[in-house]
This record gives structure tokens, sequence and C-alpha cells, in this order.
């Protein structure tokens, strides 16, 4: 990380961030969210479910060596974005 008083500020890289992160590019793939460096707001279902995929994988590889919290975390977050893509299809 810069020490340049300008540079942002990065969250610690945890494996909810990183869970969150990838539930971010889903929904604005979805077209929920806008595009943070265009500020648009643009549906691509390729890449949204190519995010949800991406989750469900690492859901099924890393079903019983999370927390409690990060396993209710992923559950709800796939919910979520399963119940997104299937209304917008």
């Amino acid at each position: 990380m810069s020490d340049k008083p300008d540079s942002p500020l990065m969250p610690e890289v945890t494996f909810s961030t990183f869970v969150l992160s990838l539930a971010s590019s889903a929904l604005m793939h979805l077209g929920e969210v806008p595009d943070p460096e265009t500020g648009r707001t643009v549906r691509n279902e390729a890449l949204a479910r190519n995010a949800i995929d991406l989750l469900t994988m690492l859901d099924d590889k890393t079903r019983n060596g999370l927390s409690a919290e990060e396993s209710k975390l992923m559950r709800d977050i796939l919910y979520e974005l399963r119940m997104k893509f299937v209304a917008h299809a």
C-alpha cells in the first residue's frame, strides 16, 4: 500500500471482503448498481452468471472450512444474487 496521502485506503483482505467484492461485481453486471468507473448501469448476463458461478464454486470448495458467520454470508449472498438473476431473466 502506498504512503501517499491521496491514495485510497483499501479494506483488509478477508474472506468476507472477497465474497462481497464478487457479489458487488455480480450486482453491477445484473444492472443493479452502476459501474464505479463509468457511472453507467449496464446489464451483462454472461458476466453476472460468471460471478455467481465463481461464488458457487467458492461455496462448494470451502463449505466445511468456514466460520458460522462466513457460511451465513455466503448463503445469503448467493440466495439474493440468484433471485435477482432469475428476476431479470
